[in-house]
């Protein structure tokens, strides 16, 4: 069994921000691979279904960005899902626009939805993060993630979530190192 967990924030003035990228990812993976409907389980919007031979289960936790541990804590414990099993999408500021790193474990760098998975289901679960750059000038940290992509942002997000689609098999396998690179060479 595997989880994808996409972070973001779930009420409708956040839907088109920065910080919930790992939302649009999620919905991205629930259409191409035809999961089931979402439904409320677990304080998330739950689907599942398989991606080649693997048992798929995708969320949206609906507990807003800090507290996203809780809602895969619960998860993971009723299915009894291993924390190696889980693949989290999610913004990082750090990264280029555009441009994704996978990585397995590793320190929380500031964002409060990752600081919440370690301090509820430990650091051994898979990181794909997603560019969305620093801001510009003199915007705080906290409105640029809060704020939406611009139409030349959307283009590339549009980009990178065909490319992590395509190259679904590659993380499904593990190999992270691989799937970065895949993903930002195409």
């Amino acid at each position: 069994m595997i989880l994808f967990v996409g972070l973001g924030n779930p009420t409708p003035d956040n839907e088109n921000n920065r910080h919930n990228i790992g939302f649009k990812i999620i919905d991205a993976i629930n259409k191409k691979f035809q999961l089931s409907k979402q439904k409320p389980k677990f304080k998330g919007l739950l689907t599942t279904g398989k991606i080649g031979d693997k048992k798929i289960y995708a969320i949206k936790p609906l507990t807003f960005m800090n507290n996203s541990g809780i809602c895969i804590r619960e998860l993971i414990e009723y299915f009894k899902i291993n924390a190696e099993d889980v693949f989290v999408f999610h913004d990082d500021l750090d990264i280029n626009l555009g441009k994704v790193k996978a990585k397995f474990g590793g320190s929380a760098a500031g964002h409060n939805g990752i600081a919440s998975l370690d301090k509820f289901i430990g650091k051994e679960y898979s990181r794909i993060r997603i560019g969305i750059g620093r801001p510009n000038g003199k915007i705080p940290v906290s409105d640029h993630v809060l704020n939406d992509f611009n139409d030349e942002e959307k283009e590339q997000i549009e980009i990178i979530t065909k490319n992590i689609l395509n190259s679904i098999q590659i993380l499904l396998d593990k190999k992270l190192e691989l799937f970065s690179s895949t993903i930002n060479n195409k």
